[in-house]
This record gives structure tokens, C-alpha cells and sequence, in this order.
């Protein structure tokens, strides 16, 4: 076996290639049972291996937060809700932007109240959810010994029954499943609706509002807390008067600069790895109050500082790491949107495309020309739309769609994930200055 020294002052053991396989190929640092092998035995907890497995959970971007451990920040947020689900007995609902951070506080305020013996029930929802689906799923996760009128010593027969057994074949309506609900004693049950903005179906969303209003009409021991990308509660739940005295919106903004760089804290905390003071500063600049993308800029650049073996993160590591992001993001466009934002006329409306990202974060993309104008330092919405409406035609970057009875038109970015990639280009430039 070869030893070889790091930064880190510690041996690290090569594993063996294996048979047949060139030496020179990358190979995985950790195994996938978090075991960093024999050669870990004795080390200290901050060897180039264990910083990698801790990088991976202190920093990952494409899972949420599922620990109250790893969460930073959110505190008023997370008291707010359990505030309303325990002293109020309201039903509450999560909205923000997309990648805020709402499905980790969710998990987080889960496993907070399974801690004081709620029952809390998850579900994600998608274009296709449908209510008699996901309702009658959740009524098989609640235990039939919690029914009142089942007896604590019942037959052990009843034991591995559930709710869903007292539901016929037919499809579950709102009454029906309220009345059900009624009868649960001793514990109190949540049921988590995740991304409830992408729900297609009116009538799906028509009979949450109606289950809503007939839990709350009877006490039942049941709330609803529904999670959601929109800018406001209406765009989420719409106008219903009826429920809205059963309902708490809590609104999920941009995390501030001291809780942004709380992440990156508890990175170093887990990794041994420290950010340097202008490394921190360019993520959380970057970043503008995203969660996600400060845990992934933060991972990418700690990941090249590993491979440099070295232990702090400076800014061309973060640079370096951001560059990659973008280069990945481009190369997943379709080649005919590659092809056009290099052309000169689009690169010449750079700082317009860029207004219009940030105009773009509404919950179904859709923007119209003073969002693009509250955007542009003062561009007229007649050369914003000249503008855009070059770009709808052989330049089709953007879709449009003309406004009734006269209103302006509004526009949706053609492709998912142009706007973020204008976004992050913009930010890098500006941290580039």
C-alpha cells in the first residue's frame, strides 16, 4: 500500500485498482455504505475521505435538509409553523420561490413533531396527483387502533389494519374522509401536501379546500400543511373565503447574508474544511438568498479545494466552481438555444435577458413588461418590448402570450432553466468586478 501526505497532515491509504483496470481512472473516494475502509481505522475525523463523505451531506444540492442538525437559519419560520399547527389548530400553508428551502423546513418541522408523538404523513405531489389517490394512501398509514371506536386491547387482528380499511371502493370525497378523520384519538395527525403548486387538476385542489373546511368544521384531529412555489397565498390556494379562517400562510423569503453564511458554518463544522473570508463572501453574494445555491456553489468549490488538498476554500475555488455549474447548465440546453444565445444581437441584450430572469420567478414563469421594467433600471416597457418580442420569433427564446381587452402581453422563458443560468451568469460577472 501507498501512503501520501496532505494538507490535512494525515495519511491517506490508496485503495488497490482493481484487477485489470488502469490506475490512472477515477475511482469513487468513499463506499456507498459510508465505510472509508481499514485505512480510516484510528484516523482523525477530518482525513481527505471523511471531509468528502461529510462534504456530501453538510453541502448537497439535490436533497433537502432532513435533520434539524443541518438546518441553518429558519428559526421564526419553523416556530411560526409549529405555532400555528399546535396553538392555533390551524391548517397552514408554505409558499416562496422555487429552491427557498420550504421541503427542508418541512422535513425539519416533521421530524420536530414526530419527536412530540404526532403522527405526520408525507406526500409529493405532481401533475397527475389525484385526490382519491393520495388521501386514500394516507388513510393506510393511520393505524385503525387509533379509531375511537376500536378498543386499546383489541383483537391483534387489529393491529395491522389501517384507516383505509373503513373506505369502500368507491372514489373518497372530502365528507366522507372528514367524517373518518373525526374519529382518530389519541395522537394528532399531519399530512404534508409537498409542491402542491404542481398539481394540475382544479378538481383535486376544489376538493383539498373543501376537506379543509369540513376538518376544521369538526375538530378533527387532522391539519394540512401544503407546500408551494408562488409569490402570494391566492396563487396557490385561489380565492376561497371559506377556508380562509382555517388557513395560515406563511411566506418563505430569501434567507439573509447571516444565515446563508450559517451554511456554509456548519460545512466547516462538519467537514474540517474552512471558507475563506472572500470565498464566503462571493457565495453568499451569488447566491441572493438562495439556500440551494449556496450549498451548491459551496459544494462545488469545496469539492476542488479536496482535490487540491488543501483545507481552505478560496475564491478561485469558488469561481472555478461556479464556472463548472454554469458550463453544465449550458451544455444541458438544447443545442438550437446554445446556438442562439451566442448570437450578437441576443448578446447585445444581454442586461435585458438578465432583467427578465429575475422577472421570471413567478410560479408558473409567466412575467409581463413592468416586471422586466422594475428589473431594467428604468427601461421604457416599449423598448423592453420591442426586445422581448425579437426574441418570440426565428429567436424564439421566449414564449408570448397577448393580454385580453387590450392588457399588455406576457412572456415565458421557451426553455426550463435559462433564466437560473442568466441569473447565476449575471452574478458571477458582477462578483468578477
Amino acid at each position: 500500500m501507498i501512503f501520501r501526505r496532505d494538507r490535512f497532515g494525515l495519511g491517506q491509504k490508496d485503495a488497490p485498482p482493481a484487477p485489470g483496470a488502469s490506475a490512472g481512472l477515477p475511482r469513487f473516494a468513499v463506499d456507498a455504505t459510508d465505510d472509508i475502509g481499514d485505512a480510516a481505522q484510528g484516523m482523525h475525523a477530518r482525513s481527505p475521505a471523511r471531509a468528502r463523505l461529510a462534504l456530501a451531506d453538510a453541502l448537497s444540492a439535490s436533497q433537502p435538509v432532513t435533520s434539524r442538525e443541518r438546518l441553518a437559519g429558519r428559526i421564526d419560520t419553523l416556530a411560526a409553523l409549529i405555532a400555528a399547527i399546535e396553538q392555533q389548530r390551524a391548517h397552514v400553508v408554505l409558499y416562496g420561490e422555487r429552491g427557498i428551502g420550504k421541503t427542508s423546513l418541512v422535513h425539519v418541522f416533521a421530524e420536530t413533531a414526530r419527536e412530540a408523538r404526532y403522527l405526520v404523513l408525507y406526500g409529493s405531489c405532481g401533475v397527475e396527483a389525484r385526490f382519491d389517490d393520495m388521501f386514500r394512501t394516507f388513510a393506510s398509514e393511520i393505524p385503525l387502533l387509533y379509531h375511537a371506536d376500536i378498543s386499546p386491547t383489541a383483537d391483534e387482528t387489529e393491529h395491522n389494519r389501517s384507516f383505509a380499511d373503513l373506505l369502500d371502493e368507491q372514489p373518497v370525497d372530502p365528507r366522507e374522509l372528514a367524517d373518518l378523520f373525526q374519529k382518530i384519538v389519541g395522537t394528532r395527525v399531519i399530512l404534508v401536501l409537498d409542491e402542491y403548486d404542481r398539481v394540475a387538476d382544479p378538481a383535486f385542489r376544489r376538493d383539498v379546500a373543501e376537506l379543509i373546511k369540513n376538518l376544521s368544521d369538526r375538530a378533527a384531529r387532522v391539519q394540512l400543511v401544503l407546500t408551494g412555489v408562488a409569490s402570494n397565498l391566492d396563487e396557490l390556494i385561489g380565492f376561497t373565503p371559506s377556508i380562509r379562517r382555517n388557513i395560515v400562510g406563511l411566506a418563505v423569503g430569501p434567507m439573509s447574508e447571516p444565515e446563508l453564511s450559517e451554511i456554509l458554518a456548519r460545512a466547516e463544522d462538519a467537514t474540517g474544511l474552512t471558507f475563506g473570508p472572500d470565498a464566503r463572501n462571493l457565495i453568499v453574494k451569488m447566491s441572493a438568498g438562495s439556500p440551494y445555491l449556496v450549498r451548491l456553489l459551496g459544494n462545488r468549490a469545496a469539492g476542488r479545494t479536496l482535490d487540491e488538498r488543501r483545507d481552505q476554500v478560496s475564491g478561485p475555488d469558488v469561481i472555478a466552481g461556479t464556472e463548472a455549474v454554469l458550463a453544465e447548465w449550458n451544455a444541458g440546453l438544447p443545442r438550437r438555444v446554445q446556438s442562439q444565445l451566442a448570437r450578437p444581437e441576443v448578446r447585445g441584450a444581454w442586461p435585458m435577458l438578465i432583467a427578465a430572469a429575475r422577472a421570471s420567478g413567478t410560479p408558473d414563469g409567466w412575467f409581463g413588461l413592468h416586471d422586466v421594467a422594475a428589473e431594467a433600471n428604468g427601461a421604457d416597457t416599449s423598448t423592453i418590448r420591442r426586445t422581448l418580442d425579437g426574441f418570440t420569433g426565428e429567436i424564439d427564446l421566449f414564449d408570448r402570450e397577448d393580454g385580453l381587452d387590450g392588457r399588455e402581453p406576457r412572456y415565458r422563458f421557451r426553455t426550463q432553466g435559462l433564466a437560473q443560468l442568466l441569473g447565476l451568469s449575471a452574478a458571477l460577472a458582477r462578483a468578477g468586478r
